[in-house]
């Protein structure tokens, strides 16, 4: 994609950060593939910068680096192949934004201060010394998401205190994505969305030439594929025992969602699993859910990055035919008709998403998450899909999502009240029902308290 889409209210914020007249800090982080430096490139357009990509090296080749990137402004005058130092590299752009608006990016922040630990103690001292009487803009971007949040935003961080914004980039959520795939079907959008999981550079993958399913084939599943090689990559790029992080993906995968039942499954103590978990949640790999009304004991883990939850899914199983190149013999027989059914979490996350940021909701929102428990009347475990409380929790709103073929009738309302009931809480309760092939008579001519909405509205 040669266009630029969507990160509209992070470009206006640092917009309005380089309009203003004094120094500005902005921290940019976010996981690998999410379009952090995109969104610096897109704003830096036709703006005096210094961009500095930090490398996974030692100091002094950073520094080189550092240096090359400073004189690539200033030109040639201080008549140097590279600064003495990163205290006087940072003293020169001190010197060049005193009277003009300049903006400094170094991108890979962590790469940078793994190099030599004190730069961050250097960087705090300049900008209290020097930065702040200056016009500069300064943006530090990384990927290492615990690094940016505990070494750069975290209260021990020599920086802390020192940033004017910070901007946590996040994937592009269902009808962001869309807007990548005009030409698609709403289904079909949705379908892209379930896959990449919004993630722009697995988008970018994505050729509108073809069907869906030929991207899926081509693109996606083929072993010559970028994005058949993705998740592998990540986590070989990203952690350092990853034979470990994808069994307990697999075993996720597999269905085994209680703390207990992976750490059993991969055969490591519940403790040292909870702590590779808590890495791949850092990640965005993997998420955990814990009842709306409920503590953190009836936690369970799921697939929250939607290229791991279809690679999981579909590849182990189908790698010897994946292997032997008979990828489209197999396709229409063995992943396209298990498709619907993989859709189901997915569906019920792009419902969620709705109600959080497009609907019209007859109560205030606060706390959103899903439900599951069990039910008095019947002694059967009970689960609603979506779960709205308002602030003082007497409000409620329940949804169901339904990504079948046929359409839904009155009974699933029952049901849901059913639940609702199950839950507790003698709330007012409105109830939402999502249908991906619309709904019966009844059901859309039931009672104000009940919403109905079909693929078509939740793009609308």
């Amino acid at each position: 994609m040669s266009r630029f889409i969507g990160r509209e209210s992070e470009l206006k914020k640092l917009n309005e950060m380089y309009d203003g007249d004094r120094f500005e800090f902005a921290v940019v982080y976010g996981r690998r593939r999410v379009g952090k430096t995109t969104l610096i490139d897109e704003f830096c357009k036709e703006k005096k910068t210094i961009f500095f990509a930090a490398m996974e090296t030692d100091a002094k080749r950073n520094l080189e680096a550092l240096s090359a990137a400073v004189f690539s402004v200033c030109g040639t005058r201080y008549g140097e192949a590279s600064f003495s130092s990163f205290q006087a590299a940072f003293d020169t752009v001190a010197e060049l934004a005193r009277s003009e608006r300049l903006v400094f990016v170094i991108d890979e922040y962590p790469y940078l201060a793994a190099g030599d630990r004190s730069i961050s103690s250097i960087l705090q001292n300049t900008i209290d010394r020097k930065f702040k009487g200056t016009k500069l803009l300064l943006i530090l971007c990384g990927s290492s998401m615990s690094f940016m949040e505990n070494q750069v935003l975290g209260y021990q961080s020599p920086l802390y205190g020192r940033r004017t914004a910070q901007f946590k980039v996040l994937p592009f959520d269902y009808r962001e994505t869309a807007a990548w795939f005009p030409h698609y079907s709403a289904e079909e959008k949705l379908l892209i969305y379930g896959i990449t999981g919004g993630i722009p550079m697995y988008l970018e993958e994505i050729r509108q030439n073809k069907s869906v399913d030929e991207n899926i084939i081509d693109n996606i599943l083929s072993r010559n594929a970028m994005l058949f090689e993705e998740p592998s990559n990540l986590l070989k790029q990203e952690l350092r025992e990853p034979q470990t992080y994808n069994s307990i993906i697999t075993a996720v995968a597999d269905g085994k969602t209680k703390l207990s039942e992976i750490s059993g499954t991969v055969g490591i103590e519940s403790g040292t699993c909870t702590k590779y978990i808590n890495n791949l949640i850092t990640l965005g790999i993997i998420k955990r859910e814990t009842p709306i009304t409920e503590s953190g004991n009836k936690s369970i883990y799921l697939i929250a990055d939607g290229l791991f939850r279809f690679w999981y899914r579909f590849v182990p199983k189908n790698i010897s035919a994946i292997m032997s190149g008979k990828l489209k013999e197999i396709y229409p027989i063995m992943i396209k008709p298990q498709l619907s059914d993989f859709m189901g979490l997915v569906f019920e996350e792009v419902c969620k998403q709705y109600l959080e940021r497009y609907a019209s909701l007859p109560i205030l929102a606060g706390t959103v998450g899903q439900w599951w428990g069990g039910n008095p009347r019947t002694k059967k475990q009970a689960q609603i899909d979506i779960v709205v409380l308002s602030p003082d929790e007497k409000e409620g709103i329940v949804g169901s999502c339904k990504y079948k073929n046929e359409k839904i009738g009155l009974d699933e309302l029952e049901l849901l009240k059913d639940y609702a009931s199950a839950m507790g809480g003698n709330r007012n309760y409105y109830y939402y029902i999502f249908s991906k092939s619309g709904f019966t008579q009844g059901l859309e001519n039931a009672s104000d308290s009940v919403k109905s909405v079909t693929l078509k509205e939740l793009f609308d």
